[in-house]
């Protein structure tokens, strides 16, 4: 048996720029030295089913996307728009030149990301396993958002946090008419009875 397999081919930050149709607004993510494969691949899961218009990668200190990250997405990494860039704060300057919000996600951030409208082009920043954000492209982000944290622990998981924040998006973002219609009688009862 013979397999044949193609090398990824990545495109360039300008290559996710490009416009959408009238009063369509762009959502990217970009990941700053998120290193662990299965992060990366749940990560592109929640992409493509969010609705990202593209991932954004460093070149160095990320993930490469691998058979596992593959597997981890569920197939996901073949069909997300994914560009690789040697710079990852001259990436988010440049989507800055193209009128696209730049958000970081933090522990120390304000507001809580349930307060920011994304009905906007914008990007949204996740930071390294344990240490977040690299201090430079914290500086390069327009606003740092914040999941508040009930328990004893001060973050999620990247990947957890990343799903938490692009549904929040994709649920802002969803037109009305797209929206499920709710039966009343669910919601009196609940989902549990």
């Amino acid at each position: 048996m013979l397999a044949v397999v193609r090398e990824r081919q990545f495109l360039g930050v300008e290559d996710l720029l490009t416009p959408k149709e009238e009063g369509q607004h762009r959502f990217f993510l970009a990941l700053d030295g998120v290193e662990d494969p299965h992060n990366l691949g749940a990560l592109l899961r929640t992409a493509d089913g969010a609705g990202v218009d593209g991932v954004i990668l460093p070149e160095r200190r990320s993930a490469p996307v691998t058979a596992t990250v593959a597997k981890t997405s569920a197939g996901a990494s073949e069909h997300v728009r994914i560009a690789r860039v040697t710079n990852l704060v001259r990436a988010l300057e440049q989507m800055k030149q193209k009128h696209v919000w730049v958000l970081g996600l933090d522990e120390r951030g304000t507001p809580d990301y349930t307060e920011f409208d994304f009905k906007t082009n914008c990007v949204l920043v996740l930071g390294r396993e344990g240490a977040g954000l690299h201090d430079l492209v914290k500086k390069t982000c327009d606003h740092l958002l914040r999941i508040p944290m009930a328990g004893q622990v001060s973050s999620l998981n990247v990947s957890v946090a990343g799903a938490v924040v692009m549904y929040e998006a994709m649920r802002q973002r969803r037109p009305q008419a797209e929206k499920p219609a709710k039966k009343p009688e669910k919601a009196r009862k609940g989902l549990g009875s």
